[in-house]
């Protein structure tokens, strides 16, 4: 048995019925819904950083593939938490940066569920693409047709946010606002939201210029941390 299976054969031996089903319904896994098809153990992420703690530093890049093509949500966020781990690791090492954040990208329509994106991409191409300035990447991204890339591309830019660079934020953001689907509306209020915590007057711009057109829950998570009376007026515009 490869490493791999053998991961996957420690989180079935956790498997919870009754959580599996309560996860089920929260990720939407439906016909017709966003995670359709996604299939559950039942493990709580605490469960499955109890093995990727173990296991860290400790599979190749090819076993870790094998988890992120596991029919098993929780196979998957372990192969995305193990690359994490690897790029931790990689602090000082620009090309094995490089390697993992090229390997992310090639399977990012793995993390094919909102959890596994927004434990993961920040993680992984925030610190790779960071020291580049490379904002290209994420604005491909942004224009893919595949809403787990899109939702990659938005959430990645916290890592900027958190160093005081908003473009790429705010790039993406114009890109996505006249999307269709809800968990781009609420990624795309939250890094909003983000900007503001940090530099008001640019929320506020940005909220200005694109008022018409914003959608309704992008607004409301990007001004969930002004004060009362201006959320009041932002929300009756």
């Amino acid at each position: 048995m490869n490493q791999a299976d053998e991961i996957i054969a420690l989180l079935e031996e956790q498997r919870n019925e009754e959580q599996r089903k309560i996860l089920m319904r929260f990720f939407r896994t439906g016909e017709g819904q966003y995670g359709q098809g996604d299939e559950f153990l039942g493990l709580k992420v605490p469960q499955t950083r109890l093995i990727v703690k173990a296991a860290r530093h400790c599979l190749s890049l090819d076993e870790i593939e094998k988890l992120l093509y596991s029919r098993w949500h929780e196979a998957r966020l372990c192969g995305l938490l193990l690359l994490v781990e690897e790029m931790k690791s990689a602090k000082n090492n620009p090309e094995q940066r490089e390697v993992i954040a090229t390997f992310y990208l090639r399977h990012a329509r793995q993390a094919n569920n909102w959890d596994l994106v927004d434990l993961s991409c920040q993680y992984i191409l925030g610190p790779y693409l960071l020291p580049l300035a490379d904002y290209d990447t994420l604005y491909c991204l942004a224009d893919s047709d595949n809403l787990w890339e899109q939702r990659i591309a938005i959430v990645t830019t916290l890592y900027f946010v958190r160093a005081g660079i908003f473009t790429p934020t705010l790039t993406i953001a114009t890109k996505l606002l006249s999307h269709p689907h809800d968990l781009i509306h609420k990624a795309t209020g939250w890094l909003l939201r983000e900007i503001g915590k940090r530099d008001t007057d640019t929320l506020r711009t940005f909220l200005e210029e694109h008022y018409s057109s914003i959608n309704r829950t992008t607004l409301r998570y990007a001004i969930e941390r002004l004060d009362a009376a201006e959320r009041q007026y932002w929300l009756k515009h």
